[in-house]
């Protein structure tokens, strides 16, 4: 058929399509799927030909891998282990036979891996370096002393009807008197204070058996275990305006006269045990000078004897409740002393019978190791699987994340000890180190501080200095380093020096962009042929990624 008869038929249809609704519409069929044809991503000649592994690839997955196990490990507080796998990746790249450099690619990844590596360690260094001292809390003493000058509520009459029924009904160790002074800390332990002093309750449930049980040994009325609630509310890192310190808010002075250690890595006044023992001894004391009368013995243990014995001769009062009924001799935060205490006491003996809900609480347990150096407690935490929180909890007396230098005993809990005590075995690696100077003629702090590159502040409390303590010739000085790296790795040789001591044992440093041998050197108050001489270096070539044993 020719073109204009086939066009012809077409119109003719589509005139017919169009004039008539009762020709159905036509049925659409969807074309069958289009199927291309497979194509081999690579043919020689004809037959599909399979790839082999990228080998560089393949050796950079393996370092990242590492790498990313190392993140995992910081993330979770796992010191020792994200070292581990941090040197695992850049070992992977070191070990290859033509080095780390030899191929772009790898040389780029082991840039890219040294630079996030030391930003972690930075990291990990910043957020503990062990030598920051440990925060404390506000003392209770100085809320409750606050809040009783600007409140002081007259007691209810049901208040004093209850506290007399409660006093007969059960007897108290001491004498309690109920009078407006004692009812009216009642009144206020019950209203604004109420959740404040209902913490301090259930926290007093962890340290009740132990102060009991030393409380009997010693012979005091079992009453005075709850002085530590108006005290700091039973918290071990409680500290007072005055710098009062601990569950039983010992003065400096105080606390060493008692047998508690304040140096620069512990103090004992935060020791719940320790600090016990001296409170109890205290208290003894204090009531055998006032000829066992408890109520000036109280009151001396906040304004101390000496000025209690003062004014109890100025007034020449018979007992403390006429001694205070004035303003004349005792500042008024005494005055309010004993009766808080009192109703302090009244409250604790039966808390429920007065509004508060006590749950019974899990006494303090744990087992002790020995550390024997100095050691980041972030290790034992590892070890032990618990936080560092846990720790310090059990070791309030700690000031740093440091354990003390040589041997002292660390609490662990309950079932930790024997793995801790495995791992110590092989921890030489890890103790801290530190360095001490002699002070020679001529030098002052600041410059000793200038050369150590550290502030005036850090020697002082690292030495336990006053701010006006000067040094003399030949006096051995402490020196707090922050470590190179923020996490040790295993092979470093850590080790705490002695002041007899001339050179400390070598420690490890990896080799970072920028570090020649001069550098290092430098940094870390040696030379360059001891360097060279500690790791047999024939040439002064150096590169990134290498370990170096550096003498200190």
């Amino acid at each position: 058929m020719t073109l204009a008869p086939r066009l012809l038929l077409v119109s003719l249809a589509g005139l017919l399509v169009g004039c008539s609704a009762r020709v159905p519409p036509p049925v659409v069929v969807a074309p069958p799927p289009l199927t291309l044809p497979v194509t081999p991503a690579t043919t020689i000649g004809g037959p599909q030909v399979t790839l082999k592994p990228d080998p560089i690839g393949v050796i950079i997955a393996r370092a990242e891998r590492e790498f990313v196990a190392g993140q995992s490990e910081l993330e979770q507080g796992r010191l020792a282990a994200a070292r581990l796998h941090f040197d695992a990746a850049i070992d992977i790249l070191i070990k290859l036979p033509d080095g780390a450099r030899a191929e772009p690619r790898i040389s780029a990844e082991f840039t890219r891996l040294l630079d996030r590596i030391t930003a972690l360690d930075l990291l990990a260094l910043r957020e503990g370096d062990g030598f920051t001292e440990t925060r404390t809390e506000p003392a209770a003493i100085d809320e409750l002393l606050g809040a009783a000058v600007f409140e002081r509520p007259r007691p209810a009459l049901t208040t004093e009807e209850t506290v007399i029924a409660d006093l007969a009904r059960q007897p108290r160790d001491i004498e309690i008197p109920v009078n407006d002074r004692v009812l009216s800390f009642v009144e206020l332990f019950q209203g604004r204070l109420h959740d404040f002093m209902e913490a301090g309750l259930q926290r007093s449930q962890r340290y009740m058996p132990m102060i009991q049980a030393v409380f009997k040994e010693e012979g005091l009325p079992l009453d005075l275990a709850f002085v530590p609630l108006v005290e700091s509310a039973f918290k071990n890192t409680a500290l007072s305006r005055v710098s009062a310190r601990g569950m039983w808010q010992f003065m400096a002075a105080t606390g060493q006269e008692h047998g508690l250690d304040q140096t620069w890595f512990v103090d004992e006044r935060s020791d719940p045990e320790k600090a016990t023992r001296a409170a109890a001894q205290y208290l003894k004391s204090l009531h055998k000078f006032f000829d066992g009368d408890w109520n000036f013995a109280l009151a001396s243990y906040n304004a101390g004897p000496g000025r209690v014995q003062r004014a109890v001769r100025q007034s020449k009062a018979g007992d403390y409740w006429q001694l205070t009924s004035t303003s004349r001799y005792l500042p008024r935060e005494t005055r309010d002393y004993v009766p808080m205490i009192m109703a302090a006491i009244i409250i604790a003996r039966n808390p429920s019978l007065y509004g508060f809900e006590i749950g019974a609480g899990e006494p303090l347990a744990y087992e002790t190791v020995t550390v024997p150096n100095a050691l980041d407690l972030r290790h034992i935490a590892e070890w032990a699987d618990v936080s560092v929180e846990q720790l310090r909890e059990l070791n309030p007396e700690l000031r740093r994340t440091t354990t003390p230098m040589g041997e002292h005993p660390v609490k662990v809990p309950v079932g930790t000890a024997a793995t801790v005590q495995t791992r110590l075995a092989t921890a030489t690696p890890l103790f801290v180190q530190f360095q001490f100077h002699t002070v020679r003629r001529g030098e002052t702090l600041a410059t000793i501080a200038r050369r150590y590159k550290i502030t005036q502040t850090d020697l002082r409390s690292a030495n336990d200095l006053g701010r006006t303590a000067k040094v003399k010739v030949n006096q051995s000085l402490r020196i707090p380093e922050r470590a190179a790296s923020g996490m040790p790795a295993p092979t470093t040789s850590r080790a705490v020096t002695t002041t007899t001591a001339k050179v400390a044992a070598p420690v490890t440093y990896r080799v970072q962009r920028g570090d020649t041998l001069f550098s290092i050197a430098r940094r870390f108050d040696t030379s360059v042929d001891e360097i060279k001489k500690l790791n047999q270096l024939r040439t002064d070539r150096i590169a990134i990624g290498d370990r170096l044993h550096v003498p200190r």
